[in-house]
C-alpha cells in the first residue's frame, strides 16, 4: 500500500470515528492539526509519515469524551494501523505520541517518551488551542459542558495537578489562565513559536476586551 493510500484511508477512518464529535474536537480540528503539522514539519528533520499519522489519529478517542480513559485512543489508532499493514515500529511510535502528547501529561514529570515527531504534532495541536479558533473552541466546549463563562468568585488555579486539571468544572475563562496562556512558552519548534506569539497576543487582547465589557467599561 502506498503512503498516499494509507493517508486517505486514515482520513476516512477518522472522519467516521468523529462524525458525532463535539465541535471543538471534531474532524475539522483534526484537519487543522494535520495541516499545522505538515507546515511545521517542512522545517524539521522528522519522519513525515509518523507525523502525518499521529496528527490524523491523535484525537480519534479523546479521553475527556471516554470517562477519562487514556488507553482508548492509542489502542484504536494501533488497531487501525495494524489492519492497514503498517510497519510495527511506526505503529508503536504513533501510539506513543498519542499517549503522551496531551497537555495534561505536562503535569507528569515522569513522562519518559519524547521524539521530534511528537514535538511537531504536539505543537500543531497546541496551536489550534490558541488564537481566534482556540477561543472559539474553548467556549464551545464550555457550552457543551454547561459551564459558566466567568465567575469572579472562582479564581483560576495556577498550580493544578493532573487530576485537578482532568476533573475541573471551573468557568471557561479560567481555562485561559490554567492552560491556553501557558502554551506559547511550551512550543518546541521555531515555526510554532512564531505563530504562537501572534495568537497569544490575540488572546490577551480578547481577555482585555472581555473584562472591560464585563465591568461595563466599554
Amino acid at each position: 500500500m502506498s503512503n498516499e493510500t494509507l493517508i486517505q484511508n486514515t482520513i476516512a477512518f477518522v472522519k467516521e470515528e468523529l462524525k458525532h464529535a463535539e465541535g471543538g474536537h471534531d474532524w475539522f480540528h483534526t484537519k487543522r492539526v494535520y495541516n499545522n503539522a505538515k507546515f511545521i514539519a517542512k522545517t524539521e528533520r522528522v519522519d513525515t509519515l509518523v507525523v502525518t499519522l499521529a496528527a490524523l489519529l491523535h484525537d480519534v478517542a479523546d479521553p475527556k469524551f471516554h470517562n477519562g480513559d487514556e488507553t482508548i485512543g492509542p489502542r484504536k489508532a494501533s488497531e487501525f494501523l495494524l489492519k492497514q499493514n503498517v510497519d510495527s515500529e511506526i505503529i508503536e511510535h504513533v501510539s506513543k505520541i498519542i499517549e503522551n502528547m496531551s497537555f495534561k501529561n505536562s503535569f507528569d514529570l515522569n513522562t519518559s517518551f519524547n521524539s521530534k515527531e511528537m514535538e511537531v504534532v504536539q505543537d500543531a495541536d497546541r496551536l489550534d488551542a490558541i488564537g481566534a479558533i482556540g477561543i472559539a473552541r474553548c467556549f464551545n466546549y464550555g457550552g457543551f459542558k454547561n459551564r459558566e463563562m466567568y465567575n469572579p468568585e472562582i479564581p483560576p488555579k495556577l498550580n493544578l495537578t493532573k487530576t485537578e486539571y482532568k476533573t475541573s468544572k471551573a468557568p471557561t475563562i479560567n481555562h485561559f489562565y490554567e492552560k491556553l496562556l501557558l502554551l506559547k512558552d511550551q512550543m518546541h519548534t521555531k515555526t510554532a513559536r512564531r505563530i504562537a506569539n501572534e495568537r497569544h497576543n490575540y488572546m490577551e487582547g480578547f481577555l482585555k476586551q472581555f473584562f472591560a465589557e464585563w465591568e461595563g467599561e466599554k
